[in-house]
């Protein structure tokens, strides 16, 4: 093989591997943009169905005519395996009640109001799990990034010694690549703690199907419940005989009256109408960070106790904490609006990191102005692709196709950038020959 040959294949690769690189970036973008929206997953809810009946508080015995009125609705009650009741509270004041097939707003009377329709909502929480991908393939590819997260996190306190000393330090007037690299590592500092908080949870949650996939095949021969059952607890032996409606009643009280200082927020209703059916009421602990604790009983609704969310091993605990710990679920509205502060942040650090890099790469004479310009649809066709499809939900409705607007748009957005050039120009505010100069 001949030197030109082999300059030929290292040229191919180079550009292979920058490709790569760029999708990984783009992804992680992708991860932290979506993250930041859907912190208001529960207002979102309200924004899409204004009209939906609300209420603080909500009666044991409507909750239990509410079910009723649900499941006999049912075209087929055979394939209803679960019930799940969401009680107001103060992120999201409604009663909904959702099964295997179907999900409907209650009125204060317990009567079917609305069919829910936060398809939105649901689209956003979906593309930021997994990507829009098979839930196992998503997860843990966004688990992984979290991962990448912390990672990267790390190096970059060690590769810059003085990055705690120069926190204040911004350069912003400048107006050139050192202005760039200054808003990247003091929003890098700055964020730190919540990136590192966010990613590790974020890599629990995504890794999750991964590590308690391979628990059940190794070592619970398959069996993915049993797997889980010492963080989540253990559910009774199913047995699918008919028998009458389990009664939500007693159980609502009895948690009224032993643990009045507990907020129910979920009524959960496992294979209803069978012998096996039993019940379990999620309940809320307020100045916890857990998202709640699991009280079973059965369906008389004795009460048989708790999963130890909110008191078990220390496993449990931890376990029960990540999800309020990386959405921001907990301390009201205050707290959201850091996370979306701090979300923002970090979505500019990933968009700044990537142009340092480009830099570094036209500073050593390797041309990235196609891939500067690709970057620039990435970072500014997200954002525009989440208001696409915002838009199409207020014109169109819940059944607007929504992963087909979003990627449509991004893919737009990525064709306009690379034909017209904008990086070349848009991008000159941090380019390396201003930084030289």
């Amino acid at each position: 093989m001949n030197g030109k040959a082999e300059s030929g294949i290292v040229q191919r690769s180079l550009s292979a591997h920058s490709s790569i690189g760029l999708l990984c970036c783009a992804l992680l973008y992708l991860i932290c943009v979506t993250g930041t929206a859907i912190v208001l997953y529960e207002e979102w809810q309200r924004i899409e169905q204004p009209a939906a009946p609300e209420m603080t508080s909500i009666d044991a015995p409507t909750v239990q005519r509410a079910i009723e009125n649900v499941l006999e609705s049912e075209s087929d009650r055979a394939t209803t395996t679960h019930v799940f009741v969401h009680l107001p509270t103060p992120a999201l004041p409604r009663t909904t009640i959702t099964t295997d097939t179907q999900a409907f707003h209650i009125d204060r009377d317990g009567e079917i109001a609305v069919p829910e329709e936060n398809a939105w909502a649901e689209f956003v929480l979906a593309l930021h799990y997994r990507l829009n991908l098979p839930a196992t393939i998503g997860m843990t590819l966004v688990g992984a990034f979290g991962a990448m997260i912390v990672a990267l996190s790390i190096s970059g306190v060690l590769a810059h010694p003085r990055i705690f000393r120069d926190a204040f330090r911004l350069r912003a007037r400048r107006g050139d690549e050192v202005s760039t690299v200054d808003w990247h590592n003091r929003l890098a500092v700055w964020t730190l703690p919540f990136a590192i908080a966010i990613a590790l949870t974020g890599s629990m949650i995504g890794l999750f199907y991964v590590s308690g996939g391979s628990m059940a095949a190794t070592a619970y021969s398959g069996d993915s419940e049993a797997a889980i059952a010492p963080i989540f607890g253990s559910e009774p032996e199913a047995d699918a005989t008919k028998a009458p409606l389990a009664n939500t009643v007693p159980a609502l009280a009895h948690m009224a009256s032993q643990f009045p200082e507990i907020r129910p927020s979920y009524v959960i209703l496992h294979d209803p109408g069978t012998v096996g059916q039993h019940i379990q009421i999620v309940g809320l602990h307020s100045q916890r960070l857990i998202f709640g604790e699991y009280y079973a009983f059965d369906a008389q609704g004795h009460f048989k106790g708790t999963a130890g969310m909110a008191d078990g091993t220390i496993g449990q605990q931890l376990a029960a904490s990540t999800y309020n710990l990386h959405f921001g679920n907990y301390g009201g509205l205050p707290v959201k609006i850091a996370y979306i502060l701090f979300g923002i942040a970090l979505s500019v650090v990933i968009a700044t990191g990537t142009f340092i890099w480009l830099n570094k790469r036209e500073r050593r004479g390797v041309p990235s102005a196609l891939l500067r310009s690709a970057w620039w649809g990435l970072v500014v066709g997200v954002p525009l692709a989440l208001s696409a499809t915002l838009a199409a939900r207020i014109l169109v409705g819940n059944e607007a196709p929504f992963v087909v607007i979003f990627w449509l748009v991004c893919l737009i957005s990525l064709g306009v950038c690379i034909v017209r050039g904008t990086g070349a120009s848009t991008a000159e505010w941090a380019s390396p020959a201003k930084a030289q100069g």
